[in-house]
């Protein structure tokens, strides 16, 4: 198995280095794991590509790439640079330092990276580590990713839905703030939405008097019960099948009649 690893914390990043563990673990001795990831952080881009300029493309080591780009940018570049256009067995993107549940999902350039696996039609899995006060006792914050991570990707390849529709599916894990130790086991969860947590600006000027805008979040509200955001916090890992069709299908009669 050819498995291709990124992430939108950067090419150093602590999670890409778990990610790079759990990889190896699902690929096996005979495997080979490839990393191509952005050479900076690029947290929040969501599945942006670098359609207006060009992307600076550098080999770090063997089977080791940096992009001045997207996670979604990385995908692109190791199918049709790296692998001269043949595709890998598997694309993995994170492990994200923090949650993509909820209304982060639509942010997460994490979830880019598989969003793009998937409509390169490959299977596609994003991994984030929820944070919170009890990862921050431990001496690993991404303990229960660490611990929990290659089982629960080695189940969802062997077990899990895999088609091979227009808008295929692909998964997003959050594995829950708490110790390895105490996840009380993997839930299939919907994407949840925390009230508030709509994102602002404020403005700042720099010392020459420059103005700038900075992005940013709010407060965020309890989730549904029984979603991703909830189960993690209960200390649960989560899955949740996604697609990148958009569409309201369950107002599309509505919305026909209704403008007939």
């Amino acid at each position: 198995m050819r498995i291709l690893i990124t992430n939108d914390d950067g090419i150093n990043a602590a999670g890409l280095a778990v990610l790079t563990e759990i990889a190896n673990e699902v690929a096996g001795p005979e495997g080979e794991v490839w990393t191509v990831a952005p050479a900076f952080e690029q947290s929040g881009v969501g599945h942006a590509i670098s359609y207006t300029h060009p992307t600076l493309f550098a080999k770090m080591d063997e089977r080791r790439f940096a992009a001045e780009g997207s996670p979604a940018d990385c995908v692109l570049a190791a199918i049709y640079e790296v692998f001269g256009g043949d595709k890998p067995d598997l694309v993995l993107s994170g492990v994200n330092r923090g949650n993509n549940s909820a209304e982060n999902v639509l942010y997460s350039g994490t979830v880019g990276g598989a969003m793009e696996g998937a409509l390169q039609g490959i299977p596609s899995i994003a991994l984030s580590q929820y944070m919170g006060p009890r990862t921050q006792e431990l001496a690993d914050p991404y303990e229960a990713a660490r611990t929990h991570g290659a089982a629960v990707v080695r189940r969802l390849l062997d077990r899990g839905i895999w088609d091979d529709a227009a808008y295929r599916l692909f998964y997003n894990i959050n594995f829950p703030p708490c110790a390895g130790a105490d996840v009380k086991g993997t839930r299939v969860a919907p994407q949840g939405f925390r009230p508030g947590s709509a994102f602002s600006v404020e403005p700042h000027v720099s010392p020459s008097g420059k103005y700038f805008l900075w992005a940013r979040g709010s407060a965020q509200g309890p989730a549904e019960e029984g979603s991703d955001a909830t189960l993690n916090l209960e200390g649960y890992v989560t899955v949740t099948p996604l697609r990148c069709d958009l569409t309201a299908h369950d107002r599309l009669k509505e919305l026909e009649a209704a403008l007939a």
